[in-house]
């Protein structure tokens, strides 16, 4: 079937056309993800020692080396050296072949105390306001929808989906000769607003020198793609493995990593809006990271519950003020109740000021470095809290939707 992206068809009072989407993901060995895992590891030590932390750490690698900055306030102590080498060989980089190694990296760390500006007006009593402020101001954008079990877009799912196998059958062994950094590409195709089919899946994965490439592609269509897509394949599916026809100099070697660079990877893989603020290294009293945490809970919430079929919400802050300036909702034509009524809901039912977000969704334990690899949405763990779904019965009751 050729689709048309003029191809319209109506669909729940707006109109739905036949199209394909593109989503991406990194492997946890990816230069970009290297970053965001150890400053979330930092932060974790300091959030171990100490919940109420604050923390903003960044990080970049270069070929041999990690370079380490941010701002602190914190009781605890973290040994940076310590936890960037730990946070290398639990990624795999063991072999300098890959790009650089745990044992032998250079370590730079300037760390240095979050401005007393800043702190008046996110710590409880102090400054302008009585309540725990926001840390700064921005917008963040939460989505949900039908098209998986964990109400995400599929495309991203997919893709997080091959990285993963990438890493485990790295891990396993189950194919030889792989190193840390890989990533992934799928293309799904929709009709009438709905994923059909795969019509193009790109990977690119690290390799030693010696490794043929027709092994390699061979294995991981047989040992990643095909397990992971089963279902959306089809004799038409593009399948492009390393198309440049090698992919030997990777990690911190081929790339500069820099924390918070893979935004669109950590969320909906460009389905739905984003804010525009990373998430890692940074202590939930950044509204970057735990409102976007709260708006995901809240559209998963709306979309369990049967109020629609797709649904975006955008929540947005002043630094130092606990109340958000605003609440948006789009259910893109597929809400069984007007939008206004479902952020009257939204306000009555969930948390919307920090000190409540981070209360409700337990954000002040050492959760983070899990997170900073293969999405912070649509993951079943019990500490990802802000994927349950515990407010569907009270919605279905007071929107008297069935």
């Amino acid at each position: 079937m050729i689709l048309n992206n003029a191809t319209k068809t109506n669909m729940g009072g707006k109109m739905a056309k036949d199209y394909e989407f593109t989503s991406e993901s990194v492997t946890e060995g990816h230069p970009d993800k290297i970053c965001d895992q150890i400053s979330d590891a930092i932060l974790d030590e300091l959030i171990r020692q100490d919940p109420n932390s604050r923390v903003a750490v960044e990080t970049l690698t270069t070929t041999g080396s990690v370079h380490v900055a941010g701002e602190v306030t914190t009781k605890g102590f973290a040994d940076v050296q310590r936890i960037v080498r730990e946070t290398l060989k639990d990624i795999g980089y063991t072999d300098p072949r890959f790009g650089i190694d745990c044992e032998d990296a250079g370590v730079w760390v300037a760390i240095h105390a979050q401005s007393p500006d800043i702190s008046q007006g996110v710590t409880e009593g102090q400054g302008a306001f009585k309540e725990q402020g926001a840390g700064d101001q921005g917008m963040m954008f939460g989505f949900a929808c039908n098209e998986t079990k964990e109400l995400m877009p599929l495309p991203i799912m997919l893709a997080h989906g091959l990285t993963a196998k990438l890493s485990e059958c790295r891990k396993k062994g189950t194919i030889k000769g792989i190193g840390p950094d890989g990533k992934s590409q799928v293309t799904v195709q929709y009709v009438n607003g709905k994923p059909k089919r795969i019509s193009a899946i790109v990977i690119a994965q690290q390799h030693i020198d010696d490794k043929p490439e027709a092994e390699l592609k061979k294995e991981i269509t047989e040992k990643v793609v095909k397990p992971v897509c089963s279902g959306y394949l089809d004799k038409d599916t593009k399948i492009f493995i390393n198309a440049t026809g090698r992919f030997v100099i990777g990690g911190p070697e081929g790339d500069t990593g820099v924390t918070g660079r893979k935004i669109i990877v950590d969320t909906y893989g460009g389905m739905g809006r984003h804010g525009g603020g990373a998430f890692s290294g940074k202590d939930p009293s950044k509204v970057d990271r735990s409102a976007a945490y709260a708006c995901r809970y809240i559209a998963k919430n709306i979309v369990a519950a049967g109020l629609a079929e797709k649904c975006e919400v955008q929540l947005s802050y002043a630094i130092g003020v606990a109340d958000p300036m605003g609440i948006y909702v789009d259910t893109f034509g597929t809400g069984k109740i007007a939008e206004d009524k479902i952020a009257t809901l939204i306000r009555k039912h969930f948390p919307l000021k920090p000190s409540d977000i981070i209360n409700t969704l337990k954000l002040r334990r050492p959760i983070y470095r899990k997170t900073a690899a293969y999405g912070h949405f649509g993951r079943e763990d019990p500490a990802f809290t802000w994927e349950q779904t515990d407010k569907v019965a009270i919605l279905k009751k007071e929107s008297g939707v069935k």
